[in-house]
């Protein structure tokens, strides 16, 4: 595959949007916060009133760059701090699942925050209206934002700084590298993204420092006491079709507590399975079943980074995989998503991939299964079902399922554009780590050739990757994975009828 991809008309440039302003300089203020990590949105003069943090994407107390950016420039001006939370009503197929992990998290983030002086606002709605309001009210000299690629939040974006008064950072909390700074296009695939990313490591990869205590919020406008009960009662009524998991506790502690406590994915008897039974579904322990924290924000990718470099010397080869998946393959999904407007479409696939989907378009399929047979895993394929089934029922799914799962899809639907609506569908609404660019790419990897290269052509696929069961069994025990979910499903359905009683 060539390395000069051609601009089509679903591609933003890197000029394109709000967020693609250059990195702010002069606007920059302290040392805490590599300049680089922050943008102007909307430039002009800090003002003299708190700074406003829009947090979204980046959901924790401590090692958050964002909040370390507007802390530091609240600090040089002698100004307070407060961080805003906007909940909307309904998110990208989101249910009580995702939103009951999102609040147990938030609820026990808001303490901490008051420790420190910080104000927390909990809002609800259209961010392009509660925002604004909330700013007209405090009177900022600043809002900070943190950073995401996905369309629906560049597009709240867009509208907060249209109609705010005051300037706008936004900060790259998310990723090691930032995604503005890590390459100025869309990447090839990982070959070409890495060694930008090594390059850079030096400068960002560092410690964080701590979050300052500050002077206890003293604004006339105080947030209104958030009743924590009633509104996570309200969410898990409302989206009670995809109940909460319990394999999987929320919140800032609990990520650190997954990544380094005892049992935690760095233990050595976790650690030591990774490099070589990361791909065996049938050996969950060796995953790091980090992606929820790392999603929602719970757990900073920097600081997973950090710790598992730790590990270096003695567990080398497991240390150095996690880092490429954690670092090289998760920026990459960031880098393709920011730099491609139309990230879940197959407009964006590469012409080779196009061409040959749409030239094997109409390639008889054995099987052909509708969206409500795939939700409910009723396929003639056991594995397939498995992997369905744990994501409906665990809300996760082993990363090497993931691919099988997608490109079974492919497979058994009428086209290309149907297996990848049905895809983003089921993976949105039952994984916890679902609306994600790791997710979007997932997928059109494995429906679209993303990042990937043109193979051997065959019937329906055409030159896109393949995978099969017998594939499939030569690599780990079918059977054991099978066995493995079918406990998982028991569990979790006597679970539910133990609630509902």
């Amino acid at each position: 595959m060539s390395s000069k991809r051609k601009t089509s008309a679903g591609t933003s440039s890197p000029d394109d949007g709000p967020s693609a302003k250059k990195t702010a300089t002069a606007a920059i203020f302290g040392t805490l916060v590599n300049p680089k990590r922050v943008r102007e949105l909307k430039p002009g003069p800090v003002g003299n009133g708190p700074v406003l943090l829009w947090m979204s994407r980046d959901q924790r107390m401590n090692d958050n760059w964002a909040l370390l950016h507007a802390v530091e420039v609240a600090q040089q001006r002698q100004q307070q701090v407060a961080v805003a939370f906007n909940l909307v009503p309904a998110f990208l197929g989101a249910g009580a699942r995702q939103f009951g992990f999102m609040l147990r998290g938030l609820r026990e983030m808001q303490p901490k925050l008051e420790a420190k002086g910080i104000a927390f606002f909990l809002l609800k709605g259209d961010p392009s209206q509660t925002l604004p309001d909330l700013a007209s009210r405090l009177g900022p000299g600043l809002v900070v934002t943190d950073y995401s690629p996905l369309r629906l939040g560049r597009q709240w974006r867009e509208q907060v700084c249209a109609a705010v008064s005051v300037p706008v950072h936004e900060v790259d909390a998310h990723n090691v590298v930032p995604v503005w700074v890590a390459s100025d296009k869309r990447e090839v695939g990982a070959r070409t993204l890495r060694p930008k990313i090594h390059k850079h490591l030096p400068e960002f990869l560092c410690e964080f420092p701590e979050v300052s205590e500050l002077v206890p919020w003293s604004h006339a406008v105080k947030p209104e006491p958030v009743d924590w009960d009633a509104l996570l009662e309200e969410v898990l009524t409302h989206g009670s079709a995809v109940p909460e998991v319990d394999w999987c506790k929320p919140g800032e502690d609990a990520g650190l507590q997954a990544l380094k406590g005892p049992g935690g994915f760095l233990s050595p008897s976790r650690l030591s399975l990774y490099d070589t039974k990361r791909n065996d579904p049938a050996t969950p322990k060796a995953l790091s079943n980090l992606s929820p924290y790392l999603h929602f924000g719970q757990l900073s990718p920097q600081r997973a980074a950090l710790e598992a470099a730790k590990h270096r010397a003695k567990f080398k080869p497991a240390v150095e995989s996690f880092l490429e998946e954690l670092v090289i393959r998760r920026e990459l999904s960031d880098n393709f998503c920011h730099y491609t407007a139309n990230y879940d479409s197959l407009d964006c696939a590469a012409e080779w991939a196009r061409e040959s989907l749409e030239k094997h378009r109409v390639d008889k399929r054995e099987h052909l299964y509708t969206r409500a047979q795939l939700e409910a895993g009723r396929t003639h394929d056991e594995l397939w079902n498995a992997c369905q089934l744990e994501m409906v029922h665990a809300g996760k799914m082993h990363g090497y399922m993931r691919m099988y799962w997608a490109k079974k899809i492919l497979e058994w639907t009428a086209g290309p554009e149907e297996a990848i609506e049905i895809a983003i569908y089921l993976n949105d609404r039952y994984e916890l780590d679902g609306r994600d660019p790791s997710g979007y790419v997932g997928v059109m990897w494995s429906m679209a050739g993303i990042h990937d290269m043109g193979w051997t052509e065959r019937p329906i696929f055409g030159k896109i990757r393949y995978m099969n069961y017998n594939g499939c069994k030569r690599k780990f025990d079918i059977k054991a994975y099978c066995a493995y979910v079918d406990r998982l499903v028991s569990e979790a359905k006597a679970k539910h009828r133990a609630r509902g009683k």
